[in-house]
């Protein structure tokens, strides 16, 4: 159990220093490695929530905000949080907020995923954008999620996946493993960086696995996932068991 904590930590440190790095360079290079589809996709994911007027929420993770200010936009006048354990990531995010005039409306907050510093049943709705695969403990993060939003909220994953056509999925894999990350040498001068990327993907459950995981942990009284773009991404909704909303 020793040991697991301590690659645990050892993970979550290298992540953070991946992210700190990155952050300058971070949603360009989002463009790129999601093939310019990151936007539709979270799109998608709002449409599929539909989150009303004045509902509140938390985006663990929240990197650069832009979900964040999606469901700010969405909710109009519901507190918005914004999670995200990068200093750097959280700056170029508060510049966003600031520009569209939404800091009345959305507070930033530097924390852990793991530990999210508010009481059961705060939100409406917890989401997660394209971080799910780096935190140290997904299933813990996902239940964290799930005690912090009301009986019936959403909780909500948006991330990169493994495409389902076996040649596509031989492409992609070309792609995500030799050119990215020479892309991210060329673009961001980081390397070692966008090496590590691929690697989380592979190394996380597929869709399949992950919605099954979902259901069986017992926080959930639905898991709904949809494959977006051939599988290269997907997005799961769990119903937080309690009222029927």
């Amino acid at each position: 159990m020793a040991d697991e904590e301590r690659l645990k930590r050892s993970k979550e440190e290298f992540v953070h220093q991946v992210f700190e790095s990155i952050a300058k360079d971070y949603d360009r290079m989002n463009t790129l490695l999601s093939f310019r589809r990151h936007k539709s996709w979270r799109a998608f994911a709002m449409k599929k929530m539909k989150v009303k007027g004045g509902e509140t929420a938390i985006d663990v993770c929240c990197g650069t905000c832009d979900w964040t200010i999606s469901l700010a936009r969405a909710s109009g006048t519901g507190r918005i949080v914004g999670l995200d354990f990068s200093r750097n990531m959280l700056k170029v995010g508060g510049k966003k907020i600031s520009d569209q005039n939404l800091e009345s409306r959305v507070d930033l907050i530097q924390g852990n995923a793991m530990h999210l510093p508010y009481p059961d049943h705060t939100f409406d709705h917890a989401t997660i954008g394209f971080a799910l695969r780096n935190v140290p403990d997904f299933r813990h993060v996902l239940r964290e999620m799930a005690r912090v939003v009301k009986p019936g909220g959403q909780v909500v994953s948006l991330e990169l996946s493994k495409p389902t056509w076996p040649p596509f999925r031989f492409v992609y894999y070309l792609y995500f493993q030799r050119i990215l990350p020479w892309l991210g040498k060329l673009f961001a001068n980081r390397y070692e960086q966008y090496r590590w990327l691929p690697e989380s993907l592979i190394r996380f459950p597929d869709y399949k696995e992950l919605a099954e995981i979902m259901k069986e942990d017992g926080c959930f009284d639905r898991v709904d996932v949809y494959p977006l773009t051939g599988g290269i991404a997907a997005l799961h909704i769990g119903r937080v068991k309690g009222d029927s909303r």
